[in-house]
């Protein structure tokens, strides 16, 4: 099957050569990619149960006054992982939490990529009839705001924990959506506008892009978007994270693998980012990289800062 690929290469920044040296600090991911499905309720946020999940939030009582309005669900102190089948609120509905509690900007070769929104994406990026129903329609990139306001949005999006994200974006690029990594020589894989050599590597060209590292390669129709939004980066790096997490990747359980692939299994989902793999070596190494970052919350350090 397509997209079932492994990769073990550094980032490379084409930002100044300090801002360069920092981002080698992460590993870059490597992904094979596809997506999910399905629902449960979620209490108290104004979410409405269906069958097939993903719900809109429930209409208010057509009886209702003029002056009586339903109170709106509160904004989370902080967002944190929604179990497989969970009803995930809307992009717009996050955008609104987010914005109620703003955050400063602490990486400012990000401020165009942040003030640029996303688009829709193809057939091309998940393999589940499932995915492509569900979730494939919810990527869009439609937010604008800091980069850790970016990063929570695209948490509350697809009910994953926010530090987990903070976390694996500080690995992949260190918040930097300047990065470019995984650089080849095979033009069939270089993206528009990124041939053999444009980037400065003579004879290479990068295949993967921005603060989640999306690959090129597996997710055209994302294209340009994932290099030019960090929402779109974001958004469309946990759509994938999320259709793993939902056990709509079985397809992982016909590749090398140290365990049988499951739903629920966060820590799983984030090792299969970088190896293509279920929880092989590559994956654990690659986890625990995460997991030690998360640990130090290294996204607060003050050499992390990049105002």
């Amino acid at each position: 099957m397509r997209r079932r690929i492994r990769r073990h290469r550094w980032p490379i920044a084409v930002v100044a050569a300090t801002a360069a040296a920092i981002a080698l600090v992460g590993t870059i991911s490597a992904h094979a990619d596809r997506a999910p499905g399905g629902a449960a309720g979620r209490t108290g946020t104004g979410w409405s149960d269906t069958e097939g999940g993903w719900s809109e939030p429930a209409a208010p009582p057509s009886e209702l006054s003029a002056t009586a309005r339903p109170t709106p669900p509160a904004a989370p102190d902080r967002f944190v992982t929604l179990p497989p089948g969970a009803t995930l609120p809307s992009g717009a509905q996050c955008a609104t939490w987010v914005r109620s509690r703003p955050s400063a900007e602490n990486k400012g070769m990000n401020l165009m990529a942040n003030s640029t929104t996303g688009h829709r994406i193809g057939a091309d990026i998940f393999d589940d009839d499932r995915a492509d129903a569900q979730i494939a329609p919810r990527v869009d990139g439609a937010f604008t705001g800091s980069t850790r306001d970016i990063l929570r949005w695209a948490a509350c999006k697809w009910g994953v924990d926010e530090s987990l994200v903070f976390a694996q974006a500080a690995v992949e690029s260190w918040w930097r959506q300047t990065v470019f990594g995984d650089y080849g020589t095979d033009a069939r894989r270089c993206a528009p506008g990124h041939g053999l050599g444009v980037d400065g590597r003579p004879g290479e060209c990068p295949e993967s892009f921005g603060i989640l590292q999306d690959r090129h390669p597996y997710q055209k129709s994302a294209w340009p978007g994932v290099a030019r939004s960090t929402a779109m980066n974001v958004d469309l790096a946990y759509s994938i994270w999320r259709g793993c997490f939902e056990g709509y990747e079985g397809w992982l359980n016909e590749e090398d693998r140290g365990e049988p692939y499951r739903a629920g299994d966060q820590w799983g989902c984030v090792g299969r980012w970088f190896s293509g793999r279920w929880r092989t070596p590559d994956s654990e190494d690659y986890i625990a990289k995460v997991q030690d970052y998360l640990n130090r919350r290294i996204w607060e350090d003050r050499d992390f800062q990049q105002p």
